[in-house]
């Protein structure tokens, strides 16, 4: 996906029940089903870090009242801050945060904060509760400030515009709801009060020393050693349910935990969805779904999570344009881009997904618009029978590149892969001239699973429509077989010449069972385990290593990158290839353990020469996809 920083003026409102700014978009969604709309209500309740803006704000929905927790210096030194992100070294961020556990409802949820001050440092871990109905924060220094102690400051107050009134009331805080039917709450803290006036914070606050053990919760009086204890026991609740998992446990940790922490809130839409990270999300001005890569975290929560699975495919799905293709992005404002899509990998994960929890329900909220986005893509993406990724000429509003050879990489997920260098961008046709294998591959897959859910359903018109679709470009995929190199290889539609530039998307056919046994064997064989092209101590590299770009070590540019990994495992499994699928498997869990046991990081991407996800600016440091490397090792084990 595109690398850009938006910097919208817009306000949001709360869209269940209040108005829309002047000039802004309706609400895209069309929602067919009670149990998705029961869904949803049942996801947006209760206490949980629901804020992109921060790590360290706790926000009880449906309500909006917010704890948000900042640190200032008493004196010299660090300026107030109320916005905290887990990032990487080299993002410019001044704070340093290892993100602990987090259970899915925001019953229980770790982290150490390490922020600088002056000729030393604050450590200190905070960890939050809830328990009938109340938040508990327990904030422990680990290390403080050499000169004096800075200020803990608690924010109390309504995001998002929500109704209601806060005020002091002598030792505490409370606040009263603006609409029939909310609920008052009532803020203390253990901390031992001082006088901070110099902040500029509209609201009342608490200002403590940051110094030993200080807690913030809400209800009725209680002592530092009762909210030790209620949170103590969460902790142990939670630290139970991963150790259910057996050998599994530390993987499945790293992968429960970052989706975790990305559930946040979107109080424009009213719903409850898991961007790619917090900091994207704040960069896009409130939120930003991408395609492919919601429907992979959907994917991830259909190993435990049945709500959060459906709730990111279905919002996601939700997306689709008025031209009947799910977006690139779609973003805070109802801004999305209008000229491009995004692999099309939908319909294969709602099919699994389904497979885990069969409730049919689940397909027709999503089958519609996925049927359409199947459609579109002969209508919009064909060239002589294949397909081409491409980028209309569509105004859209999301930065201004469109209708170009960037625009199309877009629409690839490959923002800047070598195996397009070079190759021309045709504005009359829209298109990049390349007929593309892992475009013509996801394409017959998403056929062949959305012709299993139209029979699901009952569609059987529909499943001829699919089935004959999905025919014509299996066998048209079938052409850009090379003997000669025993590899599926782009295809240049300006000179017909095939492209010896290979990436994983080469063996994305695997996916869509194109290959004979014989060819499968001899891509894995010849290409995979071969050290020049894919093999190595760290796999798969985004462009094999004898391409040039590879060295580059730059986004798409030869890094190994999660999902590369995953689908390229999904096609394994469709063959007998149990060689390469436990290397894959041991190889990408190792990478995935690398920086998760040093520093609980789990990278956008990562070098193929080191394994180091910290090394560029260009791999958020907690992007959920990321996790897929070892999602393949829990399918491994049936899990």
């Amino acid at each position: 996906m595109p690398r850009i920083n938006l910097f919208l003026i817009a306000a949001a409102c709360w869209c269940a029940g209040a108005a829309l700014p002047a000039g802004a978009q309706s609400d895209p969604r069309v929602l067919r089903t009670p149990e998705y709309r029961s869904l949803q209500q049942r996801l947006c309740r209760g206490w949980n870090t629901w804020s992109a803006n921060s790590v360290m704000a706790h926000v009880h929905l449906p309500d909006g009242f917010a704890l948000t927790l900042g640190v200032k210096s008493a004196g010299m030194g660090r300026a107030y801050q109320n916005s905290f992100f887990q990032a990487n070294q080299s993002a410019g961020r001044p704070e340093k945060i290892r993100l602990g556990r987090h259970s899915d409802d925001g019953s229980y949820t770790e982290l150490t904060l390490e922020l600088p001050e002056q000729s030393s440092k604050n450590v200190v871990r905070v960890e939050s509760a809830e328990q009938d109905g109340e938040d508990y924060l327990l904030v422990t220094v680990e290390q403080r400030a050499a000169l004096r102690a800075a200020h803990l400051i608690i924010e109390a107050g309504y995001y998002w515009n929500r109704p209601g009134t806060v005020r002091r009331q002598g030792r505490a805080i409370e606040a009263q709801p603006g609409i029939a039917g909310g609920r008052a709450f009532t803020v203390r803290t253990t901390g031992t009060e001082v006088s901070d006036p110099f902040l500029t914070v509209n609201g009342p606050y608490f200002a403590v020393p940051l110094e030993g053990r200080v807690a913030v919760y809400t209800g009725t009086e209680k002592t530092l050693d009762q909210v030790t204890a209620i949170v103590g026991a969460h902790r142990t609740a939670h630290q139970r349910t991963l150790d259910a998992r057996g050998e599994a446990r530390e993987v499945f940790t790293a992968m429960q935990t970052i989706l975790g922490w990305n559930v946040t809130y979107d109080p424009e839409n009213d719903r409850a969805i898991s961007p790619v990270s917090r900091s994207w999300s704040a960069n896009w001005g409130g939120y930003v779904l991408f395609d492919w890569d919601t429907y992979f975290a959907s994917f991830m929560y259909s190993l435990y999570n049945r709500d959060l699975a459906f709730a990111n495919a279905v919002e996601v799905t939700k997306g689709i344009t008025k031209r009947g293709f799910v977006p690139n992005c779609a973003s805070a404002y109802h801004i999305q881009s209008d000229d491009r899509s995004q692999p099309p990998v939908g319909s294969l994960m709602v099919l699994e997904i389904y497979k885990r929890y069969p409730e049919r329900w689940f397909l027709a909220e999503v089958y519609d618009e996925l049927l359409r986005w199947n459609r579109w893509w002969p209508t919009a993406r064909d060239r002589a029978g294949l397909l081409s990724w491409g980028s209309d000429d569509v105004p859209q509003l999301v930065d201004g590149t469109v209708h170009n050879f960037q625009a199309a990489l877009y629409e690839s997920g490959l923002d800047n892969s070598p195996m397009y260098d070079g190759v021309p961008f045709n504005p009359r046709t829209n298109l990049l001239e390349i007929s593309d294998v892992g475009l013509n591959a996801l394409y017959v897959a998403d056929c062949r699973a959305l012709e299993e859910i139209a029979r699901i359903l009952g569609r059987e018109e529909d499943r001829g429509e699919l089935r004959g679709r999905g025919d014509k470009y299996a066998a048209a995929l079938a052409t850009l077989w090379d003997e000669k190199s025993g590899m599926y290889l782009n295809r240049r539609t300006d000179t017909g010449e095939a492209s010896s530039r290979l990436s994983p998307t080469n063996f994305y056919p695997l996916i869509a069972k194109a290959p004979t046994e014989e060819q499968a064997r001899r891509m894995i064989q010849e290409h995979y385990f071969n050290p020049q092209e894919f093999h190595g101590e760290w796999v798969m590299p985004s462009i094999a290593r004898n391409v040039p770009g590879y060295a580059d070590q730059n986004y798409w540019r030869g890094r190994v990158w999660g999902p590369m990994n995953f689908l390229v495992y999904l096609g394994l499994r469709n063959y007998d290839l149990k060689e390469a699928r436990a290397d894959l498997v041991e190889r990408s869990a190792r990478l995935l353990m690398k920086s998760w046991q040093s520093d609980r990081a789990i990278y956008e991407n990562y070098n193929a020469n080191t394994g180091a996800g910290n090394d560029v600016r260009s791999s958020d440091a907690y992007y959920h996809w990321g996790a897929l490397l070892g999602v393949i090792g829990l399918l491994e084990q049936g899990r």
